[in-house]
């Protein structure tokens, strides 16, 4: 770790570090399966409340509105239709892969079949074909599984 500490007439005006801190953290039961269900079957399971049953996905431990525990896991469909979209024009390094994501792509917030929020991510197409609010997307999911969300690749445009 390296600290800087920068002063002017023995004040101290700033304290500035840099620290490396890896970490690990249990993703909890329902998250688990969830991602075990995806690598396993592909399947995109999500969570009901039992009191107003509402459809969470990915799955948690509390309904928002109803602030009651939940437990009961469902299979949704591995499609959706998409509520808000954006063509993504900026290049950047992909953390999780450690090269640049190939541009332009779309991500968006999809409501899954079966589910109540909205779920968000990669929608690719092929070259110059749009998507826009309202069109049907479907999971496609990656060869390789390692429990994470990019398990799901991304969204492409469902068949009509």
């Amino acid at each position: 770790m390296e600290t800087r500490i920068y002063e002017r007439g023995g004040d101290l005006l700033a304290l500035e570090e840099t620290a490396h801190m890896p970490y690990r953290w249990a993703m909890g039961l329902d998250s688990s399966k969830f991602f075990q269900e995806i690598a396993a079957r592909e399947v995109l399971l999500g969570i009901r409340c039992h009191k107003c049953g509402k459809v969470y996905v990915p799955p948690r431990r509390l309904c928002g509105p109803c602030f009651v525990k939940i437990d009961e896991l469902v299979e949704l469909g591995s499609e959706g239709v998409i509520e808000a979209v954006t063509l993504v024009n900026y290049g950047f390094i992909d953390p999780d892969t450690g090269r640049q994501r190939p541009i332009p792509y779309y991500y968006g917030y999809i409501k899954l079949d079966g589910a109540d929020n909205l779920f968000s991510h990669i929608i690719q197409t092929p070259p110059g074909q749009e998507v826009k609010v309202g069109d049907r997307v479907r999971a496609v999911f990656a060869e390789k599984k390692r429990g994470h969300i990019l398990d799901i690749s991304h969204f492409e445009p469902a068949p009509a």
